[in-house]
């Protein structure tokens, strides 16, 4: 899976995970989503993503092979 597809499925999934919480736990979840929400928006205009961050320096890590 590409790095753009995980990361929309992690939103995705906090998304709903939130949207879940808020309605059977405590509606104050309901502030997560908006959270998550407002890191895409930004991240399409800014072209700056933390979880891609996040990602690429964990999971996504590139291989660099030394140069002589």
């Amino acid at each position: 899976m590409s790095l753009e597809h995980t990361i929309r499925a992690i939103a995705g999934t906090f998304i709903l995970g939130s949207l879940a919480l808020g309605h059977f736990v405590n509606p104050n979840w309901y502030w997560f989503t908006a959270f998550v929400g407002a890191n895409l928006f930004q991240s399409a205009f800014t072209k700056w993503c933390l979880m891609e961050q996040i990602l690429k320096s964990t999971v996504y890590r590139t291989k660099t092979t030394p140069t002589n």
